[in-house]
């Protein structure tokens, strides 16, 4: 017999049941294309250090630099010629030859959440200034890019980001969602931790009592009623919802994506190897969810504040920061290539920017935009390289800088889409995607 609904109870089950978290080219072709544009589209995890780690106490320290410079911590050999890194790093600087590390990122935007917009775009944001909040008038994030041209299969979001919303009072950091490509485009938002024991996404399950048979009805009424009452199809938000409610219905029927939130089936021995804690779990979760067929997964390491260090910076990330970010990063790298999925993985780490080279009276340092570091592996990046380097103070490139402009680029190519396509925004205006160039030294070799 079909379930018997009212509209408020069917319009309370979209929102609350099933949204939950919110899922809210010339230069190719003067160029030989990379290996990366000669195999099929390839997926990426993006582990964003918010809030910007140090770049001199991770993948770029200056041993021989003024103590005020070097900090407190020794650098270390990995098995990558040139490459120094943090003795607070040592798993990662056991594996360098699975990836190369650029040192010589830039870019002008100090403020966290400008920055913030044009790391995880690939583009400036539109009309910047100081803390400038998400709006519809953002640029997509790769995740929401990639959607516009190339839908998901049914039952898969075009991204996840986990386990964080980047939000701060009443600071909402851009970059998060699909931008003036609107919520048809948004990713799956995580906001729970899954280190936690009883981790459940409940908005990828039935209601207890509920079948999927039933949620069909349901979602069939819920169309019907729009149906009859065509002014409230027209209304803006009756179309966020009903695109929102499809993607939700899609991923909660399909049952794959779903099933890869299911912490507990996971061995007892990987979670181990990832850590138990945020960062660890977190990574664990974005390998799955790439096995499950999400293409984008961005695992932010921590709160909007985590790396923002302007005091306290070398307790901080030799106590709570880089042991745990050592242990879950090093493991993803290594569960990638044992299954055979680093070779379809882009993987990314970097925060919005760098920190500023000499130590400030409380022992921490500022932000610093001009000069910062970030790790890529997989996906046809050669490991074992050290791209670009920084001057003698880690303070701005002495080589090639690349911008995230550049980066965006890098990250669209690898997804199988020309950065350089035009799209449509809310107005229906034609806009160019993204402005970058490819870091081809991370796929051809460094030459610097």
């Amino acid at each position: 017999m079909p379930t018997i609904v009212n509209r408020r109870e069917m319009l309370q089950i979209g929102y609350a049941g099933l949204l939950g978290a919110g899922l809210s080219s010339l230069a190719f072709a003067q160029q030989p294309p990379l290996r990366a544009q000669r195999q099929p589209p390839q997926s990426v995890i993006l582990v964003f250090l918010t809030g910007a780690a140090s770049h001199l106490e991770t993948f770029d320290p200056k041993p021989d630099a003024p103590e005020e410079i070097r900090g407190e911590f020794k650098a270390i050999t990995t098995k990558t010629p040139g490459l120094l890194v943090c003795e607070h790093l040592p798993k990662l600087a056991a594996r360098s030859h699975l990836y190369s590390v650029i040192r010589s990122l830039a870019h002008r935007e100090n403020n966290h959440l400008v920055a913030t917009h044009h790391v995880l775009t690939g583009h400036m944001q539109p009309g910047a200034f100081f803390d400038k909040i998400a709006s519809r008038d953002d640029f997509p994030n790769y995740a929401g890019g990639l959607c516009y041209f190339r839908e998901p299969p049914p039952g898969t979001p075009c991204g996840v980001n986990l386990p964080t919303y980047l939000m701060e009072g009443s600071l909402l950091w851009p970059g998060q969602h699909g931008g003036f490509l609107g919520p048809k485009h948004d990713v799956l938002q995580i906001t729970q931790n899954p280190n936690r024991p009883d981790f459940r996404v409940e908005n990828l399950r039935p209601a207890p009592g509920l079948a999927v048979d039933q949620l069909a009805d349901r979602v069939t009424l819920l169309e019907a009623i729009n149906s009859q009452q065509k002014w409230l199809a027209q209304a803006a938000e009756t179309q966020k919802l009903t695109d929102q409610q499809r993607q939700a219905v899609n991923v909660l029927t399909s049952g794959k994506v779903a099933k890869a939130f299911e912490m507990d089936q996971e061995p007892a021995k990987t979670r181990d190897r990832y850590g138990r804690h945020p960062f660890g779990q977190s990574c664990l979760l974005a390998r799955r969810l790439i096995e499950a067929g999400v293409p984008v997964v961005q695992a932010n390491m921590g709160h909007v504040q985590n790396w923002d260090n302007h005091s306290q910076l070398f307790q901080r990330m030799k106590n709570d920061l880089l042991p745990p970010l050592d242990t879950a990063v090093s493991a993803l790298l290594d569960d990638l290539h044992d299954r055979g999925l680093l070779a379809s993985t882009l993987v990314v780490m970097l925060g919005e920017f760098g920190r500023e080279p000499k130590i400030n009276k409380d022992a921490g340092r500022e932000h610093w935009a001009p000069c910062f570091c970030g790790l890529f592996a997989g996906a046809g990046v050669r490991g074992g390289q050290v791209i670009g380097k920084s001057d003698a103070s880690a303070a701005y490139p002495a080589t090639t800088p690349y911008s995230p402009d550049d980066l965006g680029a890098t990250i669209y190519t690898v997804l199988g889409i020309d950065p350089h396509a035009e799209v449509f925004d809310r107005l229906h205006r034609p806009v160019q995607l993204n402005r970058g160039s490819v870091i081809r030294p991370l796929f051809d070799g460094a030459t610097e």
